[in-house]
C-alpha cells in the first residue's frame, strides 16, 4: 500500500525511531571507518592488504543483503535494527581485541553485515509510511543524518585515540553507540499509520528468486548505475586514509581529513532531498557523480595536508548532493508489499559496487600504483553519470520533471 498524503507521517516524527538511532549507530561506523586500514597496517599488512581489509565492510554487507530483506519482511523493520545493533556491538569488540589481521577481518565483516540489516530495515520503513513526492527528503535526510554520524564519528575517534592512545578506544565507541542505538528503538513508539502496517503485515511474502525473476529488467539496467555509484562511494571510504598513509600522516590527520570530508558532506542533504523531489533525481544524481569522479582524480596531485583538505571537502560536497539518491531510486521501483525482499536485492547491487571499488583500488596499489586504482575510480564517476542519464528516466517516473509529467503527476 502506498501512503496516501493524508496518512503520510511527517519527518518529524521520525526522529525518536528512524533519525535518532541511525545517528547513533553510525557514529559508532564513523569512528572505525578511517581507522580500518591503518589497525591493519599496524598489525604488520602492507597498503595492498590493508585496502584489502577495509574492503571486507563492504563485503560483509553484500553477504547480508538478500538475508537482510528476508529478515526484514518476517521479523519487521524494528527488530530487525535492535537486533542488528546488538551484533554489532559484538563486531566492534571484536576489532578492540583483535589480535592478528584474521580477527580484524572477521570484526569488519560482522559490522558490516549488521550494518547492511540495518540500513535495509530504515529504509523499507521510510518507503512504507511516506508519501512518494517527500521521498527524497526523507529518505536524504535518513542519508544526512547517517553522514552527520559519520562526521562525528572521526572527530570522536581521533579524540579518544590522540597523544598516542589505543586504538582500540575507538572501536569501544561503536560499541557503546551500537548499544544505544538499540536502547532508543526499543522505547520509541511506532508511529506509522495503522493502515499501512496492516497493509505491510497481510502482505505475502514471495521467495526472493520469485522477486528477482520478475524484476531482472529493472536489476540489469538501472542496476548497472546502482553498481557503478555504490563503486566510487566505496572507493571514497578508502582512497582518503590510504591516500594521507602514503603521505605519511599521522592516525589523527587522517581521521581529520576523513571528518573534513564528511562536514562538507552532511550538510547537504536536506538540499538535495528537495531539489530531488521537486524537479527529479537526475538533477543530482548526475552531478554527484561528476563531482566526485574529477575530485578523486584530483586527489592523486595531491602532496601536502592543505591540498587534500580541499580535494576531500570537493569530494564530500560531491557525496552529499547526493544523499539518498540510491536509497531514493530503490524505493521509487520497489514493488508494494515486497519492498523488503526487493530492496535486499538493489542494496545486493550497490553494497557489490561498495565492495568493488576499494577492491579496484587495492589492484591498482598491489600493481605498483595507488594513484592509479584511484585515477580509474575517478574515471568510474563519469561512466555512472553516463548510465543513470540512460536508465534512470526509464524505471522512475519522478527521473525529471518531464517523466513525471508523461506519468500525470505533475
Amino acid at each position: 500500500m502506498t501512503p496516501t498524503p493524508e496518512h503520510t507521517t511527517s519527518l518529524r516524527t521520525m526522529i525518536p525511531g528512524v533519525y535518532l538511532p541511525s545517528l547513533l549507530f553510525e557514529i559508532g561506523i564513523g569512528a572505525m571507518l578511517p581507522l580500518i586500514a591503518v589497525t591493519a597496517i599496524g598489525l604488520g599488512a602492507d597498503l595492498a592488504t590493508a585496502a584489502l581489509v577495509a574492503a571486507l565492510l563492504p563485503i560483509g554487507q553484500i553477504l547480508a543483503d538478500v538475508p537482510a530483506g528476508m529478515l526484514a519482511a518476517r521479523f519487521g523493520d524494528r527488530k530487525a535494527m535492535i537486533g542488528s545493533s546488538i551484533v554489532a556491538m559484538a563486531g566492534m569488540a571484536t576489532l578492540a581485541l583483535a589480535p592478528n589481521l584474521i580477527v580484524i577481518g572477521a570484526g569488519v565483516l560482522l559490522v558490516g553485515a549488521t550494518n547492511s540489516v540495518y540500513t535495509l530495515a530504515r529504509q523499507s520503513y521510510l518507503t512504507e509510511v511516506i508519501h512518494p513526492l517527500r521521498r527524497a527528503r526523507a529518505l536524504s535526510t535518513l542519508g544526512g543524518v547517517a553522514r552527520i554520524g559519520l562526521f562525528i564519528g572521526p572527530f570522536a575517534g581521533a579524540a579518544l585515540i590522540h597523544g598516542g592512545a589505543d586504538t582500540a578506544n575507538a572501536y569501544w565507541l561503536g560499541v557503546g553507540t551500537s548499544l544505544a542505538a538499540a536502547i532508543v528503538v526499543i522505547v520509541a513508539p511506532e508511529v506509522a499509520h495503522e493502515r499501512t502496517v496492516a497493509a505491510r503485515d497481510a502482505a505475502p511474502r514471495r521467495p526472493m528468486r520469485a522477486v528477482l525473476r520478475e524484476y531482472l529488467p529493472v536489476f540489469r539496467t538501472l542496476g548497472v548505475a546502482v553498481l557503478l555509484i555504490g563503486a566510487v562511494r566505496g572507493a571514497r571510504q578508502t582512497v582518503l586514509p590510504l591516500w594521507t598513509e602514503h603521505l605519511g600522516f599521522e592516525p589523527s590527520a587522517t581521521a581529520l581529513v576523513f571528518g573534513i570530508s564528511g562536514a562538507i558532506d552532511m550538510l547537504l542533504f536536506y538540499p538535495a532531498g528537495k531539489v530531488m523531489d521537486r524537479y527529479g533525481r537526475l538533477w543530482v544524481a548526475i552531478p554527484s557523480m561528476l563531482v566526485m569522479g574529477a575530485a578523486m582524480i584530483a586527489l592523486t596531485f595531491t602532496d601536502s595536508l592543505v591540498s587534500v583538505s580541499i580535494v576531500a571537502m570537493i569530494m564530500g560536497f560531491g557525496n552529499g548532493i547526493g544523499s539518498g539518491i540510491l536509497m531514493t531510486l530503490g524505493a521509487d521501483t520497489a514493488p508494494p508489499g515486497e519492498r523488503a525482499q526487493y530492496l535486499g536485492i538493489w542494496r545486493l547491487f550497490s553494497d557489490s559496487g561498495s565492495a568493488s571499488g576499494p577492491l579496484v583500488v587495492s589492484a591498482g596499489t598491489a600493481l605498483g600504483s595507488l594513484a592509479a586504482g584511484i585515477g580509474t575510480m575517478g574515471a568510474l564517476g563519469a561512466v555512472a553519470a553516463l548510465a543513470l542519464w540512460r536508465w534512470v528516466p526509464r524505471w522512475s517516473v519522478h527521473a525529471n520533471r518531464t517523466t513525471r509529467r508523461r506519468a500525470g503527476i505533475l
